[in-house]
C-alpha cells in the first residue's frame, strides 16, 4: 500500500467511525510507524479532509461539542450492538428501578427489554419510544433541553433530576476508553448527566463495542473502577480485559 491509498484509508476510516484514535490508526496499520501516521494525520487536516485532534482525528461532518448524529451512529457496528443489547437485557430484574442513558445501543437495549415491571427513568427520545410497547413497565421522561444531534435531553434541569433520583442499575452508553483516563464522551452535558446516573445507582452498567476501547474524547465520564459491569461484543483487546479483571469489573 502506497501512501497516497493509506491516507485515503484514514479518510474513508475516520469518516465511516466518526472519530479514530491514533491507537486505532497504529493497530489498523502495524506496519506504519507512530511519526508517519502522525505525518498523515497533519496533512490530511491541512488538506480539509479531516480534522485532527488531541490523540487522534475526527470526521469534518462530526459536530463539535457533540456525540455525532444518532443516526450516524446507529448505522455503524450494527451487529455489535445488537449484541450487546441482549447481553444487557439479561442484567435487568423485575421490580427495580433502571436508568437508560441515550444512544444508539441504550436504544437497542430499550427494544430487547422483556415485559416486566419495571420503574424506567430515561433522557433519551428514542429509548422512550421503544419503551413505549412495554405494557408493565412505568416510564419516565427527565425533562430537559433537547440535543437534537442525540434526540435525548440534556442541562441544567436533566441533571438536577437524575441527581435527585435513586437507581438499582443504570445503563451508561460511552463513546471512548483510553487506559488511565477512563470512559469519556463528546459532549460536557451529556458527560455530566452520566456521572450523575452513574453516582446515583447501586449498579452501573457500560455498554461500549470493542471499537471504543482507545478511542479519546474531550470529555470524561467516569473511571473503569467506578463501574461494575462493561457489556461488550466479545472482540475487546486483552489488554482491556487484563484492566478489567484488575478493577474487580465484570466484563461480559
Amino acid at each position: 500500500m502506497d501512501m497516497d491509498q493509506r491516507r485515503d484509508q484514514i479518510v474513508s476510516l475516520v469518516n465511516e467511525e466518526g472519530n479514530v484514535s491514533l491507537t486505532q490508526l497504529k493497530r489498523t496499520f502495524p506496519d506504519v510507524s507512530e511519526t508517519t501516521l502522525r505525518t498523515d494525520l497533519k496533512t490530511l487536516d491541512a488538506q480539509r479532509l479531516i480534522i485532527r485532534v488531541h490523540g487522534g482525528a475526527k470526521s469534518v461532518g462530526f459536530a463539535i461539542g457533540t456525540d455525532d448524529l444518532l443516526d450516524n451512529r446507529s448505522a455503524r457496528r450494527s451487529q455489535e450492538k445488537l449484541e450487546i443489547a441482549h447481553k444487557a437485557a439479561q442484567l435487568v430484574r423485575p421490580d427495580t428501578t433502571i436508568y437508560l442513558d441515550s444512544g444508539s445501543t441504550t436504544t437497542e437495549l430499550a427494544e430487547a427489554l422483556p415485559d416486566m415491571r419495571l420503574l424506567i427513568f430515561t433522557n433519551s427520545l428514542t429509548v422512550a419510544t421503544k419503551l413505549a410497547r412495554l405494557e408493565q413497565a412505568s416510564t419516565y421522561l427527565v425533562g430537559g433541553r433537547l440535543n437534537t444531534y442525540s434526540m435525548c435531553t440534556t442541562g441544567g434541569s436533566a441533571i438536577k433530576r437524575v441527581g435527585s433520583l435513586s437507581f438499582d442499575q443504570a445503563f451508561i452508553g460511552v463513546t471512548g476508553y483510553e487506559r488511565g483516563n477512563g470512559f469519556t464522551c463528546g459532549s460536557d452535558d451529556e458527560a455530566v448527566l452520566k456521572r450523575s446516573a452513574c453516582e446515583n445507582a447501586t449498579q452501573t452498567v457500560v455498554l461500549m463495542d470493542s471499537s471504543k476501547v482507545g478511542r479519546q474524547l474531550t470529555f470524561p465520564v467516569c473511571r473503569l473502577d467506578e463501574v461494575d459491569t462493561v457489556v461488550s461484543d466479545g472482540d475487546c483487546p486483552d489488554e482491556f480485559a487484563a484492566d478489567c479483571e484488575a478493577a474487580s469489573v465484570t466484563l461480559l
